[in-house]
């Protein structure tokens, strides 16, 4: 099985840490307005390559967050009159809808952030007893040129790191800060806003530590693969890595980092700051979840790619044609042989849309519907109703 890592930027030989469990982290939402396309591509990638890993045999401990406390969920809820809760439990249950529309399997540990500050402050005390970290007028930040491989995810060079931490919520001219590049752990609580107490001072964690403690409370000090979309490469899981090896002092913290390809509309990247957005709420009133499905396991998880309502408007009428073959009665058994292909194609880094492929193939011959039936019940379709 190879699966292509971020970190080396090659397709390597996937070995998990134990002989029969997998551990897979996947970054969630920040739930302060509607999700899109772009979301659905990345849950549905990782929902296929959890069922195939659960088909082949492995007991899969996966974990997804949900950063229910941020500036961008605070600034919403202001802009709105609403209680910053009732504002992110909203939008995690259009998102929960969402997937559940789609059959993407939920996480066995769904988990706010709110919900792990006690593991936020242990890591914050440890890094700061280390030295890695400094307490200023009740921020804390990471020492950044303390951890010597920082940019080894991203190979960006510090002033490309700079320019794109300020695109993303930092800020660089943070006067409290010893450098630049230095990233928030935690900070001070700011007037009317929420906050949790802490040896520092009252206030709320920073993004990147959210992450580290979720992983390291429900899946430990190492895992086997972390993932979510390519914009999180960097800062986000640049500086996941730094706090986490920090603070276990275990090498590597994930063994395969798997990155989703950009969904991108209209020219641009699918982004809630542009509105260039497809929302599955709109789709679904149109096509099926299988047509979704299938729409979106046509194109290779880690390549970016174009919504084009034409190609939906065809897999719509693929689908059906599959639904029809599948109807056929046939009491054929399964064909190991088709099988095995479906297995080499898939673990040559979760090659769906070479998967998909096959299946049409195989539907050219009614002989072969057991085994079109059990591949696709393994991609996660559901043609039983």
């Amino acid at each position: 099985m190879q699966f292509f890592n971020s970190l080396t930027r090659k397709v390597e030989e996937f070995n998990p840490l134990k002989n029969n469990e997998i551990s897979i982290y996947v970054c969630g939402i920040t739930p302060y307005d509607t999700t899109h396309l772009g979301h659905a591509f990345v849950y549905m990638s990782f929902d296929v390559l959890i069922r195939y890993l659960r088909y082949k045999g492995f007991d899969i401990n996966y974990a997804q967050n949900v950063t229910d406390i941020d500036d961008d969920v605070l600034r919403k809820a202001k802009e709105e009159n609403r209680d910053w809760q009732e504002l992110g439990k909203y939008w995690t249950d259009k998102f929960l809808n969402d997937l559940k529309f789609l059959n993407i399997l939920p996480p066995p540990h769904y988990v706010k952030a709110t919900d792990s500050t006690e593991k936020i402050i242990e890591i914050i005390r440890d890094l700061v007893k280390k030295n890695l970290a400094y307490e200023k007028q009740g921020n804390v930040y990471f020492e950044v040129k303390k951890f010597k491989n920082y940019g080894q995810l991203s190979k960006y060079t510090r002033e490309q790191m700079l320019l794109i931490s300020k695109e993303r919520g930092a800020d660089p001219n943070d006067s409290n800060k010893k450098d630049s590049l230095d990233f928030i752990l935690w900070q001070r609580a700011k007037t009317s806003e929420p906050s949790w107490k802490s040896p520092w001072g009252n206030g709320r964690p920073g993004w990147h530590i959210e992450c580290s403690a979720m992983v390291n409370s429900y899946l430990g000090d190492r895992i086997d693969i972390h993932g979510g979309g390519r914009d999180l490469i960097y800062p986000h899981h640049e500086s996941e890595i730094a706090q986490s090896e920090s603070f276990t002092g275990k090498k590597p913290f994930v063994g395969t980092w798997m990155h989703i390809g950009t969904v991108m509309y209209e020219g641009e990247k699918m982004a809630k700051s542009l509105g260039n957005l497809v929302m599955i709420s709109d789709l679904s009133k149109k096509y099926s979840a299988n047509a979704i499905r299938w729409f979106l396991l046509a194109h290779h998880y880690r390549r970016p790619w174009e919504f084009k309502q034409q190609e939906l408007e065809e897999v719509k009428e693929k689908v059906i044609l599959i639904e029809k073959y599948l109807s056929i009665k046939n009491s054929t058994e399964l064909n190991n042989q088709d099988l095995r292909q479906f297995e080499r194609l898939i673990e040559n880094d979760l090659d769906t849309p070479k998967v998909l492929d096959f299946v049409i193939q195989l539907s050219e011959n009614p002989a072969n519907k057991k085994t079109v039936a059990r591949i696709l019940e393994v991609l996660g379709f559901n043609f039983s109703s």
